[in-house]
């Protein structure tokens, strides 16, 4: 009987789990703040992962000289900011 008790309560945890699974990581995605490069200041963009302030004034100028970016993947464009960056923020960097 002892046994049946035990899987019945780690089913019903295993359950519960699996419920409150997609809550969860819909949470976590609200909780990162997205950065839109097209239209952050200076101050936003250095919150970004390795952008200080004179990188955040290069991408500035870069959205200012060539228009906004088309794709997250653009700011690779800016000089000093390579796939290093890019891997370190893709997931808080937006265009929209």
């Amino acid at each position: 009987m002892k046994k049946t008790a035990r899987l019945v309560s780690l089913c019903l945890v295993t359950a519960l789990v699996f419920a409150l699974l997609p809550a969860l990581v819909q949470a976590e995605e609200q909780a990162i703040e997205k950065i839109n490069i097209n239209q952050a200041s200076v101050e936003e963009l250095t919150q970004l992962r390795g952008i200080g302030p004179a990188y955040a004034e290069r991408i500035i100028e870069y959205r200012e000289s060539n228009g906004p970016f088309e794709r997250p993947e653009g700011i690779m464009n800016v000089r000093g900011i390579g796939q290093k960056t890019w891997t370190a923020n893709k997931d808080r960097i937006t265009i929209k």
